[in-house]
Parts: C-alpha cells; structure tokens; sequence
C-alpha cells in the first residue's frame, strides 16, 4: 500500500492502523464512544484475509484474543471503560502467558455506567495492571487522529517484542473527532508468526510449546514472575516516551496527556506570546512512565513548579508526585464525569499558583 492522506475519526485511524500493521484478528463487543472502530474492523478485516467475531460479551472477546495471539495472529480487542474492566482478567491471563496482544480503551466518564464524554479515570486502571497479580501492560496515550494511527501501529511491534499487551488509551473525544491522517505502511519487522517460535502452531518438526500463566509446583510461580519483572525493567530502560516543549526556562510547567494536553499546549501557547515562562510535559507512555525525565526537571537550580491537568479526579498526578518526591511543588486541576478543564480554567488556576 502507498502512503495517502485521508480525513478520518480516531476509531477509524485506530481500525486501520491495526489492519496495515498486520492485525487478522479482532474480537469485540460493541459499547459507545468506540462503537465506530468495532464498525470498520467487521467491514474492513475479512476484506484483508482477516477474522472479525462479534462476541458474545467482552469477556468472551479478551479470551478469543488469547487463543489468536496463542498461535501466533495478530490480534486486537477494543471497548470502553467498563468494557475494558470486564476484559481484566483476560488481560492479566495474556500478561502471565506473555502473549502478544493490542487493547484499544476508548474512555468514557464513569464510575459504573457512567455516560459516553471523554474522560481520562481509566489510567489507574491502564497503568497498574488493572487486573490479579504483578503484571504490567505497555501503555500509549496519543493525542491526536495521527498518533492514534501511529501508536496503534507502534503498539503492535511492541506487543510483539515483548511478548506483552498493549494498551492504547484514547477518550470518546479522539475517538470521534475527525482529523486528516498521513496511512503510512509500516516496514515489514515483526509480522511473520513462522518468527515466533514459542507460538502454538503445531509440533511437526520441533518439540511441543507450551503457554500457560498456570504454575503449581513450588518456587515455580515466583521464578515466572521474576523472568516478568526482568521484562518490565528492560521495557522500563528502552521503551520511555514522552513530549516536552518550552520547559528549559519554564517556571511552571503543565503536565498533560491525550486529547487534555491539546488544550494544555493552547493555553501554554498563549502565554509564552505573552512572555511568560510556562512549558509543557505530555506523557506518551503512560507506562513506562518518564518519572527520570520530570525527575530531572525537578533537580534543575531553579526548578519549577508543576500543575498536573487531567480529566479525572486525581490519577496522572499520583506518578507527577512519585517523580518530583517533593524537590517541587505539584499542583492539580481535574475534572471528571465527562467535564473538561477549560482554557479560562487552567489560566485562572496558574494565576492564583504562580505570578508569572
């Protein structure tokens, strides 16, 4: 395929994204605002050679996963918040067996139910495992219709990588806003299953594979779970990524993901024409988390003060303040349930932090 420019929502980037970077199977369940990425995945997939199934329930679509990326498919699911809380088993399974496997989280407002605006309160959830046991899931926060193409084609060579899922979390507002996309076809890396030896495909020629998250025998378990934790630490050293702009000088700078960083950056725009010294930091991976970086912020001379913006309660910023451990001052402005911190929100909160 050659690269072409195209108007399209975030669900759709997302659908396509998976598609060129090899994805034939997908299982999911349909639950608003991701409704439109399920739509393009059932049209699109056995166009490309691939599988769709419409599970019965999205604990039934995380454990089709699980068989798929078992033998080696590349494979996806997607859904929304409590969507996404029904699949966590699955997911914690997928870790434990160290299985390859893309989970699209298109946030809604909750608790329970909730309602379908955006929100950013999964990123507990995302970011600590979310489901049993000591385990982890490579998290990616874009921003825009274009990373949300890109990251989903970069979370496929990770999940690979590492043999680990993936999590892209995206809110109801990237996932329905409609931007122009670049589709660019990935180099062809990590897309052949006859590369994955440890995949069930059949003993002909080799002896049997295994893939399990189930250990019985004593001292087993915890010598599984110390081969992840050596995992973690190695995708801890290599996979870090993170935004940053004007923060040399800055004495404050907002701390932002996702589509809330859009607004974050507008705002840190608007002042720095005015003179003043505000940067931004924007998280791309949720986790690993870039604690060093924002570490060494903190360790500067003049070392500036922070103001965490996000649509949630009080989430992003818990990682803010483990990083910064108290060599500056964090502040917080959030919103929840659908709410969206405003640009006059966040310029009023900075007046009252700081005279710039």
């Amino acid at each position: 395929m050659k690269n072409e420019r195209v108007l399209m929502s975030g669900n759709e980037a997302i659908g396509e994204a998976a598609l060129r970077a090899g994805c034939r199977f997908y299982a999911g369940y349909p639950i608003t605002p991701q409704n439109e990425l399920i739509g393009y995945m059932a049209e699109h997939i056995p166009k490309r050679g691939g599988v769709f199934i419409q599970a019965e329930s999205e604990l039934a679509a995380i454990n089709m996963v699980f068989g798929a990326a078992a033998v080696g498919a590349l494979a996806m699911t997607s859904s929304s918040s409590p969507g996404i809380s029904l699949k966590q088993e699955g997911i914690s399974y997928l870790a434990g067996a160290e299985l390859p496997a893309v989970i699209v989280n298109i946030m809604r407002g909750g608790p329970g139910l909730g309602n379908i605006a955006p929100a950013q309160s999964d990123y507990f959830q995302a970011t600590r495992g979310g489901g049993h046991g000591d385990y982890r899931c490579i998290v990616l926060a874009p921003s825009c219709v274009q990373e949300a193409y890109d990251f989903t084609q970069l979370g496929f060579d990770l999940a690979d990588r590492y043999r680990n899922p993936v999590i892209i979390l995206g809110d109801g507002m990237l996932g329905q806003m409609m931007e122009p996309v670049v589709l660019e076809s990935p180099s062809p890396s990590l897309r052949d299953k006859t590369k994955k030896p440890w995949a069930l495909t059949g003993c002909a020629g080799r002896s049997a594979n295994i893939v399990r998250s189930f250990y019985l025998k004593e001292g087993e378990l915890e010598k599984a779970n110390l081969r992840l934790q050596k995992k973690y630490s190695l995708i801890k050293s290599k996979e870090v990524r993170y935004s940053q702009e004007y923060v040399d000088d800055a004495r404050l700078i907002i701390v932002s993901y996702g589509s809330m960083a859009r607004i974050a950056r507008q705002v840190v725009m608007r002042l720095r024409h005015q003179g003043k010294r505000v940067g931004l930091f924007r998280p791309i991976t949720l986790w690993p988390f870039p604690e060093e970086r924002i570490k060494m912020l903190a360790l500067k001379k003049m070392a500036p003060c922070f103001l965490v913006v996000e649509m949630s309660y009080g989430q992003l910023v818990e990682d803010v303040r483990l990083a910064v451990n108290g060599r500056a001052k964090v502040f917080f402005l959030g919103r929840g349930g659908g709410g969206i911190p405003s640009e006059k929100e966040i310029l009023q909160t900075i007046q009252r932090i700081i005279r710039l």
